[in-house]
């Protein structure tokens, strides 16, 4: 199951598309109001079917993080690669929320000295959160990365379990809300995914060796997180209890979001990755964190729903074509627009290497990322 073939590679990268499709579905529903109202009666079937969807789609950033940490656990910190990103998510925060501004997108009101510094410092002011939480996860691989690289079975087995404990099932089944919980939205969380994909990668699982039980756990999970938010919601209806935890079950550090995860994640590892879907996976994947960056920008996050009648769905076929216009939509414009900066961050690139001080500069780079390369 941790075999580095090439067909391997191309599944996780039609999953890693897959999981970017089901993160812009997330968005739409959620910010665009589709979901029903939890903490009222008569709920409609627009609501419901905008549940079911968001519980099918909500493993998407666990499992974009599953696939992270599958790659990442087998490398090595390189600062060359820190700095690309920084860039990339840099382009994107300024260049985007400028023109989110200058558009119109983002009301008058909202453009004011926070609005700025979130778009110049993106990373340390929490502009993109799953970006922050993924740099300074990445900050820590030199630690985090030797260390599992280390362990033995059993001893990643202690940790995991312990993190998970924690992090995980505490909340997961009490009845009341942690202080301290980040909901999944932060790099601890991150951290403990990371762990998760790790410990796959270097032992497998034995439940996820055969399809149908990854299939289970997928659907299973999905099923079940759907079943605790409509549970919490009789009972908050009718005793007025458990109000703050009504939608804890769809928070992306619950078990049961995160079993969907595993399962999904697990499926894909057993898929071949061959034919015209995983080439196209291949060649589309090195673009795909474009969609998350373009659309999810401040500028246009709030915003984007309405080019799809967001406010205006009425019935339910209505809700999944238009769902379906806006992921295709949303996603196909990001990878293009990724293609795009890609090509003109290249041609900057051959213009600089004439120069001398930038020679040295990714001579210095090189001599940095050779201090951590696996010896």
């Amino acid at each position: 199951m941790g075999q580095k073939t090439e067909g391997r590679q191309k599944n996780l990268e039609e999953l890693r598309c897959l999981a970017m499709m089901m993160v812009v579905v997330l968005h739409f529903l959620g910010k665009g109001n589709l979901l029903g109202e939890t903490a009222v009666s008569g709920m409609s079937a627009v609501g419901i079917a905008a549940w079911v969807l968001e519980a099918f789609c909500i493993v998407a950033v666990n499992v974009y993080m599953l696939i992270s940490g599958y790659f990442l656990c087998e490398s090595s910190f390189k600062l060359n690669r820190l700095l690309t990103l920084y860039l990339q998510i840099w382009m994107y925060s300024v260049g985007v929320g400028m023109l989110g501004g200058l558009a119109g997108i983002t009301p008058a009101g909202e453009i004011n000295t926070h609005y700025f510094l979130s778009l110049l410092f993106p990373v340390s002011m929490g502009h993109y959160w799953f970006m922050t939480a993924y740099v300074f996860l990445y900050l820590l691989l030199p630690l985090v990365g030797m260390a599992v690289k280390k362990m033995t079975k059993e001893q990643l087995n202690l940790v995991l379990i312990t993190v998970l404990a924690v992090f995980c099932i505490l909340k997961s089944v009490l009845p009341f809300r942690l202080e301290e919980d980040g909901q999944g939205y932060d790099m601890l969380w991150y951290l403990c995914v990371f762990l998760v994909a790790a410990y796959i990668r270097k032992f497998g699982i034995g439940f996820l060796k055969k399809k149908w039980h990854c299939a289970l756990m997928y659907v299973g999970g999905c099923l079940l997180a759907l079943a605790e938010l409509f549970l919490l919601r009789y009972v908050y209806l009718r005793t007025g209890s458990l109000g703050l935890i009504m939608q804890i079950s769809f928070e992306y550090n619950h078990l049961f979001v995160l079993m969907a995860a595993v399962g999904l994640f697990g499926l894909f590892l057993h898929v071949k990755g061959e034919g015209m879907i995983g080439t196209i996976a291949a060649k589309v994947s090195p673009y795909v964190l474009g969609v998350y960056l373009l659309h999810e920008n401040i500028g246009v996050r709030y915003g984007w729903q309405k080019w799809f009648r967001a406010g205006e769905i009425g019935t339910v076929p209505e809700l999944l074509v238009w769902t379906i216009i806006a992921v295709l939509t949303v996603f196909i414009t990001g990878v293009i627009a990724e293609r795009i900066r890609n090509i003109f961050v290249k041609a900057i690139g051959r213009l600089l290497s004439h120069l001398k001080i930038w020679q040295n500069v990714i001579e210095k780079l090189a001599q940095v990322d050779q201090l951590f390369a696996a010896k």
